[in-house]
């Protein structure tokens, strides 16, 4: 660093070697913090992390977020402006041994040279529990300044005593204006990005990049590269894309998603409350995220079976039988076929009214359950198959409902000592209206009391 604290390495004047090679996101990548792009919560001057930075005071942290959002290019910031020894590393390459090595030669230098060590450790959740435990010790006596880079909540995906020792730092997906701008940078930048090339991009091509990109700047920047390559220059020697020639660059938009991580979970979530809500048009686009993004049909037919009876319930029994039918044709009939029929029970489901009382009913019978005896079933509704069965009294004042008028029997079916418990509460909504007449109609039959 110089005088005023900028590093000698500048995005803007002096690239460190091997930024010649390589794909166009790695060639571009920025040297400084001036030269960043997005995260602004994090890096505007004066946040905490800058000035931890800038004071080469940075203590261990995890920096988790999506793909292409900055996170390594940031560890790679931090090398240029502290004085410690940077040491990258990614977790699905390197084991305990050579860990044990890299740690070895860290405290050498803390002992002979009094220089630190930064360890940024790229996809810290591939390490297991005991590779994180190993590295416990060695945060907690200063030997390394941890960074790990994560795009899974590392609230279950790193231990709790190594998590408790460093601050999580929650990393955004890129904006627009982000992406147009890294675009930008790179069709300009001759000795590093496609400057040599001549580049003009009409505004549907970069409404395209951005699309691409799904905040994923890599994922803009990879298309934009082989679009440049493998368009021909017209007679002053300009290459122009269009939107057509970008898609036929990327070929496919691969959407954000996980089937084990974190936007597998915010999908679903968005999906299942959009219902819940009766946002029929916002469920109808998570299903098309989700199915876009490869998720598992048979998951989310699950999902509404359990939705049509937590949160619809008897408020319209049919709804059950629907999500039960698209259950059934995704197995059938399979995708994609079966989108048609996962979305007609998608939007049945927004659409039904809503009534959790079977739900709450199942919680406050379960607290019972677990909270006090287990209370012997009344004797008149035990099973007698046998003389001596009826002996003892099993059946004995069972009332069979469809022998009295109306098919109403006036006969206590909990336990004597939860007698005039109320588990189950319909509510005026749908079809739990008719049940909610029929039960008062039940309770003034038999002159039975709340």
């Amino acid at each position: 660093m110089n005088e005023s604290g900028t590093p000698t390495n500048l995005f803007d004047s002096h690239p460190p070697s091997g930024k010649s090679a390589g794909p166009l996101a790695h060639r571009v990548r920025p040297n400084s913090l001036d030269g960043f792009v997005g995260q602004e919560h994090l890096l505007e001057k004066g946040q905490p992390l800058r000035l931890a930075i800038e004071g080469d005071v940075l203590m261990s942290c995890i920096f988790w977020g999506p793909p292409g959002c900055g996170k390594t290019t940031l560890a790679h910031i931090i090398a240029q402006y502290s004085k410690a020894h940077f040491e990258p590393i990614n977790a699905s390459t390197t084991g305990v041994p050579e860990l044990r090595k890299r740690i070895a030669a860290a405290q050498e230098r803390l002992k002979i040279q009094n220089q630190p060590t930064i360890l940024f450790l790229d996809e810290i959740h591939r390490f297991n529990k005991a590779q994180q435990d190993f590295l416990l010790s060695f945060v907690e006596n200063g030997t390394i300044v941890l960074i790990g880079a994560t795009t899974e909540n590392p609230s279950f995906e790193v231990n709790a005593p190594l998590l408790s020792r460093m601050q999580v730092y929650p990393f955004h997906p890129l904006d627009t204006h982000h992406i147009q701008q890294l675009v930008n940078t790179a069709i300009c930048d001759i000795e590093r990005g496609l400057g040599k090339y001549r580049v003009t991009l009409s505004d549907t091509a970069m409404e395209a990049l951005v699309r691409i990109a799904d905040g994923d700047v890599r994922l803009a920047l990879n298309a934009l590269e082989l679009a440049v390559q493998t368009c021909k220059p017209n007679s002053q020697q300009i290459r122009h894309l269009d939107a057509e020639i970008v898609r036929r660059a990327a070929q496919k938009r691969m959407l954000r998603h996980d089937k084990a991580g974190d936007e597998h979970y915010n999908l679903i979530s968005a999906f299942i409350k959009s219902m819940r809500a009766s946002d029929a048009d916002a469920a109808v686009y998570w299903l098309a995220r989700l199915l876009e993004a490869g998720e598992d049909a048979r998951f989310i037919a699950r999902r509404m079976v359990i939705l049509a009876s937590e949160d619809v319930g008897n408020a319209d029994p049919q709804a059950l039988l629907v999500a039960d039918a698209a259950a059934r044709a995704v197995e059938f009939v399979g995708l994609p076929e079966a989108q048609l029929n996962l979305a007609q029970a998608a939007t049945y489901l927004a659409c039904a009214p809503k009534s959790n009382a079977s739900y709450l009913a199942l919680l406050a019978a379960q607290k019972d359950v677990r909270q006090k005896s287990a209370y012997p079933v009344p004797l008149h509704l035990r099973n007698a198959p046998t003389q001596l069965m009826r002996e003892l009294g099993y059946g004995k004042g069972y009332q069979y409902a469809h022998d009295f008028e109306e098919h109403i029997a006036d006969m206590e079916c909990l336990p004597d000592a939860l007698h005039g418990q109320r588990y189950y509460k319909p509510t005026d909504i749908g079809y739990e209206a008719v049940i909610r007449e029929y039960l008062e109609k039940v309770k003034n039959k038999i002159g039975r009391t709340d």
